[in-house]
């Protein structure tokens, strides 16, 4: 007799779905088959049955552009787990004068409030060849991804190039990897410097400002540097058409290179920039065409980009105001807690992906690349017992009220949703059921990343 039993539900993995039933032992799972038996026991006939989801992506309390992003780690945790998101992967923020690992420190502290558990990306910002010895104490401190970004030089967070070369030899000979905001910082310039008032005044000049162009060739550098060093790549939110060409060019190169998406780029276009809000929909990158959203849907089904995570990165509407030019706007979207209804309603239910892709792009082609695998990303025995019990029957729409993130604005407002999450557990316990929180805050634990990186490459 098992402690829980998750009964007669329909088990999605990314190999099969099948009908069985999820034991739990204390935090992990303890047995996944037929008519098994618990003190506690949870129905599940006719839901869907899902691994936790990874949201490798976000930024909770960010300071951006004089502000921070809206969601702290309890309330951006509260719509995490609202949406069957049972891990987040947030980022260190990082400064010149304080170290990766301080870096480390000081957010561990910002997240404790979480209810679902937590890893962390190294924010590369300021770093320069002779600190490689940081890295490595990120490492023992359990985190083993670390963000570096080819564009931002203004506000000092591109690293150059010879500092890139040399951290990616470090990081290829750790194991670690390399996460990379991929856009051509001097072709940015190039076109900012030749805007006139009037461009600057439209939101729509931010499409312009930073076309894929840029990012097809960021990417493509940085693919080189990784080919010759034989670090691990990972290219955050591809965004193009072309910036997917240049990650499919760097792999048939030779480098070991992984990819990531989102939902705003394959859900929406730049055509909402000319509404009378589409400053709201400030981020970079900027939304491209419904052609690059296409075939970005192709990828997530052939496998050539390997997950889906929101870069979640919510603000308000006054936050957002309007100042006369896109360039005055901080960046980023809210999205953690559509994550899953969204792709379970525009990719399974329209028929662009299958259910078992859900589980692959959700839970354990993210863990797998950041080595959270399998304690994170399984229905399997002894991982977590992470689980999303997920309602496919019933129509709804996005209505900002409904959610739980501190902002008022969604850049899905009134988008249909087929279906529903019913109850998100984390390590066996129910910390969201039908919308309602009912876990404590500072529930969430961190979880050290790295795992087999080294043999796994993530894929």
């Amino acid at each position: 007799m098992h402690e829980l039993v998750i009964r007669n539900g329909t088990l999605v993995t990314p190999l099969a779905v099948l009908s069985a039933d999820v034991a739990v032992d204390g935090e992990r799972i303890a047995a996944v088959e037929s008519s098994l038996r618990g003190h506690r026991e949870i129905d599940a006939a006719g839901l869907l049955v899902f691994p936790g989801v990874i949201d490798a992506h976000v930024h909770m309390a960010l300071p951006v552009a004089g502000t921070r992003s809206s969601d702290d780690f309890l309330s951006g945790t509260q719509a995490a787990a609202c949406g069957g998101v049972t891990t987040i992967v947030d980022f260190t923020v990082g400064a010149p004068d304080r170290t990766i690992p301080q870096a480390i420190e000081a957010r561990l502290v910002e997240a404790a409030p979480s209810i679902v558990d937590y890893a962390l990306h190294g924010e590369v910002v300021g770093w320069h060849a002779g600190r490689e010895t940081e890295f490595r104490d990120a490492i023992d401190l359990g985190v083993a991804s670390f963000k570096f970004y080819t564009t931002y030089g203004a506000s000092g967070r591109r690293t150059m190039r010879h500092d890139m070369t040399a951290a990616f030899h470090e990081l290829a000979r750790l194991g670690a990897v390399a996460l990379v905001h991929a856009e051509d910082d001097g072709l940015i310039q190039s076109i900012v410097e030749r805007l006139t008032s009037e461009d600057r005044a439209r939101m729509r000049t931010l499409a312009v400002a930073r076309p894929d162009l840029a990012e097809q060739a960021a990417i493509s550098q940085v693919a080189g540097l990784a080919r010759t060093t034989g670090c691990f790549l990972h290219i955050v939110h591809v965004s193009s058409r072309i910036g997917l060409d240049a990650v499919r060019a760097a792999r048939s190169d030779g480098a070991s290179v992984t990819a990531e998406t989102c939902p705003q780029y394959l859900l929406l276009t730049s055509a909402v920039y000319d509404r009378d809000d589409g400053h709201l929909f400030s981020a970079s990158p900027p939304l491209r065409t419904e052609r690059d959203g296409d075939a970005l849907w192709g990828a997530l089904r052939s496998q050539d980009i390997d997950y889906v995570a929101t870069d979640h990165c919510p603000f308000t509407r006054e936050q957002k105001t309007w100042r006369g030019s896109f360039a005055e706007l901080p960046y980023g979207l809210p999205g953690v807690e559509t994550l899953l209804p969204l792709l379970y309603t525009e990719g399974v239910a329209k028929g662009r992906l299958h259910l078992t892709d859900l589980a692959r792009v959700l839970s354990e082609r993210p863990a797998k690349r950041l080595g959270l695998y399998p304690r994170k990303g399984a229905l399997e025995v002894g991982s977590d017992a992470d689980v999303v019990l997920y309602d496919p029957n019933g129509e709804s729409k996005v209505a900002v009220e409904d959610l739980h993130s501190r902002t008022d604005f969604s850049p899905y407002e009134g988008r249909p949703v087929v279906g529903r999450v019913v109850a998100t557990l984390s390590r066996g316990e129910v910390v969201c059921e039908k919308g309602r929180i009912v876990a404590t805050p500072g529930r969430g634990r961190h979880v050290y990343a790295g795992g087999d990186l080294c043999t796994s490459k993530g894929r």
